[in-house]
């Protein structure tokens, strides 16, 4: 069984995606909601999946004091998890343990691979919607041929990588990070495997791939994030033709 740690921050404003609020419509509050619902759809796909869901979250520690909350960082983490989970009590709770997010996701694999005896351990950030989780199956049979799988995102990052045996972690999502860690993989003798490549948010040119993506599945009838989808069409986002090429707007 692969333990499927989704990488997750409370949804404060400000603190999580703060590219997508200075380059799209969307306001830091906005930003910091649209990143809950990503969220809850990337621990609804692991739940569903064949793997175990473990939720990797800062503790208040860990947050600059600007982004201090009403409640604990697990609190709200624990909160969205419980609304969208179908068995919140089912999911694991831990906190991140290092001071870089590969320092965090080598940590995590280390253990789980060292210590748990996992057969495999895979890390999603929470911001990859479209990850389903036949991907995530799909995934967990590749692991059995090759030590790392990577699922490739836009601009060299990856929304997924899962590991049957370690690498060296230390800068290994330094950009592009499919590259560096493929890199890293092979240079301790690894096979890689890939999934296909899918949005991961992070900025408004994101939002122009996910965008029209789900609302044209809508249109056919297929199966969308739920939580990502119902929030993008509430705000009435749409992809128009710009004066610079196409861009996001507001109905």
């Amino acid at each position: 069984m692969t333990v499927i740690a989704v990488f997750a921050d409370p949804p404060r404003p400000g603190l999580v995606l703060p590219k997508l609020a200075e380059s799209s419509p969307l306001s830091e509050r906005e930003a910091a909601d649209l990143y809950a619902a990503t969220l809850k759809d990337t621990v609804l796909a692991a739940e569903r999946s064949g793997g175990e869901l473990l939720v990797n979250y800062r503790d208040e520690e860990s947050l600059p004091d600007e982004y201090e909350g009403d409640q604990s960082a697990e609190a709200e983490v624990r909160a969205l998890a419980a609304d969208a989970l179908a068995d919140p009590d089912e999911a694991r709770f831990e906190v991140q343990v290092g001071s870089t997010f590969a320092a965090c996701a080598g940590n995590t694999v280390s253990y789980l691979l060292g210590e748990e005896d996992a057969q495999s351990a895979a890390v999603l950030p929470g911001t990859a919607p479209m990850l389903t989780r036949k991907e995530i199956d799909s995934a967990a049979m590749k692991l059995r041929r090759n030590e790392v799988v990577l699922g490739p995102s836009e601009r060299g990052r990856v929304h997924f990588a899962g590991f049957t045996d370690t690498i060296d972690f230390e800068d290994a999502y330094a950009t592009p990070e499919v590259e560096t860690l493929t890199t890293r993989a092979t240079d301790a003798g690894h096979e890689v495997g890939f999934l296909p490549a899918t949005t991961r948010i992070e900025t408004g040119e994101d939002l122009l791939s996910l965008v029209p993506t789900l609302n044209a599945r809508v249109s056919a009838g297929r199966v969308v994030p739920e939580h990502t989808t119902a929030l993008l069409r509430e705000w009435g986002l749409r992809v128009v033709d710009g004066e610079d090429g196409p861009s996001l707007t507001r109905e």
